[in-house]
């Protein structure tokens, strides 16, 4: 498969692992829309990489359902949204909290892939993408709503490879651990040194991964790739 010319919607597509999704996947022809809530961000990152941009909150329906209207039709969807909100212990969340981290990590993603679905089961082709993390499969203390969200994302992706490849659409769940993008900043975290991110994923890194997959062979797919930084010690729990 080529993704010259094909359709790609990339959430949180302004910075992060989403930039670098839209940058590999820019370079390969596709017509690339990115989304995301910061409108300075997005015109940013949309002028840097010559794509398109729509502003919008992928945790309701109705951002969803303008999001299709405005690109009129999908081949790829990037899931890649998503955010840590803060890594505190369970007690120390609001309840608009814990709605929210599972909202951006989770709801918004189906909400997106059901109306993706409708879109690709009717033109018989089609690949989704969706950005999980490593925190769906061990526990660490702080990330209890948003481990719950990707775990979740995780076997809703794999159900949802199930009832796609009837109708020849794809889908892959990419499960990423450590990486140089904002989530740090957004989760109160330390920032990494510039020697450990040169060591862990970078938005490069995981758009080169992306474009992998999207231009694998039609009658393959990959139901989930798990990627983690050598550097990075992982003791489960």
């Amino acid at each position: 498969m080529s993704c010259k010319g094909k359709k790609v919607i990339i959430t949180g597509g302004a910075t992060g692992y989403g930039y670098g999704d839209a940058k590999m996947l820019k370079e390969d022809g596709a017509e690339v829309w990115i989304i995301g809530r910061r409108l300075e961000k997005l015109e940013k990152a949309a002028a840097e990489l010559g794509v398109k941009y729509i502003q919008a909150d992928i945790s309701k329906a109705e951002d969803w359902d303008r999001i299709f209207a405005e690109t009129q039709g999908v081949d790829i969807l990037i899931n890649n949204a998503g955010g840590g909100l803060k890594v505190t212990p369970l007690t120390e969340f609001s309840d608009a909290e814990i709605m929210q981290s599972i909202n951006t990590n989770l709801t918004g993603v189906i909400l997106g892939c059901r109306r993706a679905a409708e879109i690709m089961t009717k033109q018989k082709s089609g690949i989704i993408i969706n950005i999980s993390s490593v925190c769906a499969h061990y526990g660490w203390p702080g990330f209890a709503c948003y481990s719950a969200a990707k775990a979740g994302l995780d076997m809703f992706s794999k159900t949802l490879y199930t009832e796609m490849r009837p109708h020849n659409v794809r889908v892959t769940v990419v499960t990423p651990s450590w990486g140089d993008t904002e989530f740090n900043v957004a989760a109160k975290l330390p920032p990494n040194s510039k020697e450990l991110a040169a060591k862990v994923m970078s938005p490069d890194d995981m758009g080169n991964l992306v474009r992998y997959i999207c231009n694998y062979p039609e009658h393959l797919v990959f139901p989930e790739v798990m990627v983690q930084p050598v550097v990075q010690e992982i003791i489960p729990i």
